[in-house]
């Protein structure tokens, strides 16, 4: 039944100007806005911890600026998933370090995008897909009626989607021998196997260390991308970032750290489009007590 509604929803936003889907995202996120609810206290508590410099008010702003955004992100799915190929790319209206990431593809080395939770993360895969072979990790939603769909959303400018297990890790090595494209979410929780605590916003979080490991042993190039939504549903603008050198580092820790910072640098530039109201730092180094709640 959920799945249902959420599938009509979509299907409904799809038939809407961006424009006005994204005003449907802010009317969503105000109504969600006026209850206390645990999306609203996660982006509070992160942007406490990140921006301590910031007054109470200058956070409260942050926060609200950032929910509405979120808002957007909801809505514009249908837009992302659902609307005709060529129509889709077009709102892809500037790319900003285009250059540098060609020049990787032209010296054969792979290339490992990073896109981090930021504006239209969805876009960044379809966008890349449609010009150049990309293989992603994928976990299906915890929905399995939706698992169908999402993946033939996601995977219809051409990207590979694989599982995120150890046969899916194979095949991004695999894809970066033949010089194509790999794409990695790198501001998740890794679990506690699969990540090291680094500095984010000067806070340990438990980081990644399959990106990091990836880059040392291929040699491929790592960019951060994500795309800026533009105001009044004009379109997104794409970023492209190279990642620090030291994010190849064979000391973990310090390769985590430039993981870390590079998805900073992307925050940076509009950090009212950050996914604040994940939970990344739920899991804390041993004896600390947790932020959250």
């Amino acid at each position: 039944m959920r799945a249902s509604v959420i599938r009509f929803l979509i299907h409904f936003w799809s038939l809407l100007p961006l424009r006005l889907a994204h005003a449907c995202g802010v009317v969503l996120a105000r109504m969600i806005m006026w209850f206390p609810n645990k999306p609203l206290k996660i982006c509070q508590t992160n942007i406490r911890l990140c921006y301590p410099h910031l007054t109470a008010a200058q956070q409260s702003a942050l926060v609200k600026r950032s929910f509405l955004e979120t808002g957007k992100t909801v809505t514009e799915m249908g837009a992302l998933w659902l609307w005709p190929r060529r129509k889709l790319l077009s709102l892809v209206k500037g790319i900003s370090g285009e250059a540098a990431l060609l020049e990787a593809v032209e010296q054969k080395r792979g290339v490992i995008l990073a896109g981090p939770h930021i504006g239209a993360w969805e876009m960044v895969g379809l966008y890349w897909a449609s010009r150049f072979p990309l293989t992603a990790l994928y976990r299906p939603p915890k929905m399995s009626e939706f698992d169908q769909f999402v993946r033939s959303a996601r995977e219809r400018c051409g990207s590979r989607l694989v599982p995120t297990n150890a046969q899916g890790v194979k095949a991004l090595y695999h894809a970066i021998r033949r010089n194509e494209f790999i794409g990695i979410l790198p501001d998740q929780d890794p679990g506690e196997d699969g990540g090291v605590y680094a500095p984010f916003f000067g806070i340990d979080a438990n980081t990644m260390t399959l990106l990091p490991r990836l880059a040392r042993k291929s040699g491929a190039a790592v960019f951060f991308v994500f795309a800026q939504r533009l105001p009044r549903g004009q379109g997104y603008h794409m970023h492209v970032i190279p990642a620090p050198p030291a994010i190849a580092s064979t000391d973990m820790v310090a390769a985590c750290r430039a993981l870390n910072e590079g998805v900073e640098q992307c925050i940076q530039i509009c950090p009212d489009q950050y996914q604040w109201v994940y939970k990344r730092f739920k899991r804390r180094p041993q004896g600390e007590p947790g932020f959250y709640g």
